[in-house]
């Protein structure tokens, strides 16, 4: 902890003071309303000057940014670079100059301790104070991990002569909103490196940097909406997650770390473990009111969606009498959660699924190809003449593309048929 004098703040002979003892605000040159300040940070300039790079600050280097063009103020253990901010303060230069170099959570505090900073100066965010624990002369240092931040000592050698940086994150709320921020240490990203998931409480962020892979798997603290939004800021190669809270009330921490979370890693090869992103759509429950077949048909990991779609259906939709699933892949080591599959086939007579290859080895005994009139007309059989059928279709837009097509060309009506966009 950094110790400040004890001072007055603002200063007795600040701008700021009146003599009731109220505060005043300083008169602002043109063009820095806090309006001017909201979309200076969302221009995507590096306010910071380190180019998306967040770090572990020392007391000592705290105490060299004291000057008012290079000017950084520890705020709750979080430091930020307000040299951008100083002509948009309402309370003056000399305000913030209070606390130049150091420590100015008391004196914030003390004056606006209502304000969401956070929120008005995360983009001048250089990083978080480092800590100096008293340590024991025979005490082995384990590898920690402070907030998304990886210390500088646990970037090994090999990791910088073989990969890019290992990347970092942060996050912060409001009421609403909770904001993730990814720190890539790379330029040129775009939405395409990035897959975003939740479900079941399950947070993932992976992002796709050359050969390698940055995992945020997180248990959020508290429940949050689906619809969440991405953005990225190439030319410092950040990427801000948006979620929207459910309860708008203040998260004591942003969840807890599950399996290889904060990881950065080699791509995955054939046979490993991936991650997917939710699909998109306007899907309906009230699509399967008295619904009597559903056929699912799946390319790769356009079997997203299916996941859950067959888990409701075949708990909660009594008039059901046929699911079954067409899952199109390329081998068989491609295909995905298919012991699960095969168990639930095996449990419920009601759900029947079928595996189809576009490159099998000689010694597969299923169907082959890719989709097709063939395969669809021997596949979407109603159980009965006029019983109520959905279709759901989801995978690469070639796939679904062309399965649309067909589909009507099997006369299957447009209400009879539902689109995801993986």
């Amino acid at each position: 902890m950094l110790n400040v004098p004890s001072q007055s703040f603002p200063a007795p002979s600040s701008q700021q003071r009146v003599a009731s003892g109220g505060r005043s605000k300083v008169p602002l040159k043109q063009g820095r309303s806090l309006m001017d300040w909201i979309r200076l940070t969302k221009s995507g300039k590096d306010l910071t000057g380190l180019k998306g790079r967040l770090f572990e600050v020392t007391e000592e280097e705290l105490e060299k940014h004291n000057k008012k063009d290079d000017c950084w103020i520890c705020i709750r253990g979080f430091v930020y670079n307000v040299s951008p901010y100083m002509e948009y303060h309402p309370g003056g230069e000399d305000e913030l100059m209070r606390a130049a170099g150091s420590d100015g959570t008391d004196l914030f505090d003390q004056v606006h301790r209502w304000v969401n900073y956070e929120s008005m100066l995360k983009e001048c965010l250089v990083g978080k104070m480092a800590v100096k624990p008293a340590v024991p002369k025979d005490y082995h240092e384990e590898k920690k991990v402070l907030n998304g931040m990886l210390p500088k000592s646990q970037v090994t050698d090999t990791r910088a002569r073989e990969g890019p940086i290992s990347p970092s994150y942060d996050w912060f709320q409001t009421d609403s909103l909770i904001t993730i921020i990814i720190y890539t240490k790379q330029k040129d990203m775009n939405l395409d490196s990035v897959i975003v998931d939740y479900q079941d409480d399950s947070f993932r962020a992976e992002t796709i940097i050359k050969d390698y892979s940055y995992l945020i798997h997180m248990e959020l603290f508290r429940e949050i909406h689906e619809d969440f939004s991405v953005r990225v800021v190439a030319n410092v190669g950040k990427i801000e997650i948006v979620l929207k809270k459910k309860e708008h009330t203040s998260w004591k921490c942003l969840g807890h770390a599950l399996e290889n979370h904060n990881s950065f890693t080699p791509r995955k090869d054939t046979g490993d473990f991936v991650s997917v992103s939710s699909p998109e759509g306007n899907f309906k429950i009230s699509q399967f009111q008295e619904l009597e077949d559903l056929f699912l048909l799946a390319a790769g990991t356009g079997f997203t969606p299916m996941v859950k779609i067959l888990n409701y259906a075949l708990t909660n939709i009594p008039s059901l009498r046929k699911v079954k699933l067409m899952f199109f892949n390329k081998t068989e080591d491609d295909i995905i959660w298919r012991s699960q599959l095969e168990n639930l086939a095996f449990k419920d007579k009601r759900c029947d699924i079928e595996f189809v290859l576009s490159a099998p080895t000689s010694e597969w005994n299923g169907k082959q190809g890719h989709i097709s009139p063939a395969l669809l007309s021997e596949f979407l059989k109603r159980s009965l003449d006029k019983s109520k059928v959905l279709i759901c279709i989801c995978g690469p837009t070639p796939f679904t593309e062309q399965g649309i097509r067909l589909l009507h060309d099997l006369n299957f009506s447009k209400d009879e048929i539902h689109s995801f966009t993986a």
